[in-house]
């Protein structure tokens, strides 16, 4: 029965967190249909993204104690996303409309972590929650290259989950805005050692939970 119970639990676990990784860049990976605000945009994105996989990944990683199983469970988050966007094009909306993050190559990172350190979960936690949360904002400006001309894109098509309040009347311009990818980069790495901790204080949970 324990065996049944840590199994389904682990998969639901995965499922969950998989699903929700859809829902999540539908909503915060649509930053070039923020127009104005897209670099703001990407850089919430890029810390959102880098925080969502770090704590599936680590969680799954840990569980099945395997280097390899994070770029396995980014594959999954990656292959709902495309079913996803590929809902969307079927409504009628652009092929560039949902950005598929560039997942894979940050869990790699994750995986070759646990594996150089021989297992070490603390060196995952450290070492490997900094690396996604370094190089997922990097990795992921692919999309913004391979978008086809993302202003006219975000003027033809803007997201309707912005409210008019909140409408930019002119483009905002910062200091960091320059440079999504250092924010973003910076940020993420900063937030997902922490969150790459909760991961891992999960599957503690978890078995707890299992063995109650």
């Amino acid at each position: 029965l324990m065996v049944w119970l840590r199994r389904t639990t682990h998969y639901l676990f995965i499922v969950v967190v998989a699903v929700n990784s859809t829902l999540l860049t539908i909503n915060a990976g649509d930053y070039i249909f923020y127009t104005d605000w897209a670099w703001t945009s990407f850089v919430v994105f890029s810390v959102s993204q880098s925080t969502m996989l770090v704590v599936g990944a680590i969680y799954y990683m840990l569980f099945t104690g395997v280097p390899g199983t994070a770029t396995y469970y980014a594959t999954i988050m990656t292959i709902y996303t495309w079913v996803a966007k590929g809902a969307w094009f079927a409504l009628g909306y652009p092929y560039d409309f949902v950005v598929t993050p560039v997942w894979i190559p940050s869990a790699m990172l994750l995986d070759l972590t646990y594996w150089a350190t021989r297992r070490n979960k603390h060196a995952a936690i450290i070492i490997g929650g900094t690396l996604v949360g370094l190089s997922l904002s990097i990795f992921n400006m692919i999309n913004l290259l391979l978008v086809r001309d993302p202003l006219e894109m975000a003027f033809k098509y803007p997201r309707p989950t912005l409210p008019p309040y909140m409408t930019p009347i002119e483009p905002q311009v910062g200091k960091f805005y320059n440079s999504p990818v250092a924010l973003g980069s910076g940020a993420a790495a900063v937030l997902s050692v922490p969150i790459a901790a909760l991961g891992a204080k999960l599957n503690t949970w978890t078995y707890r939970w299992m063995a109650a």
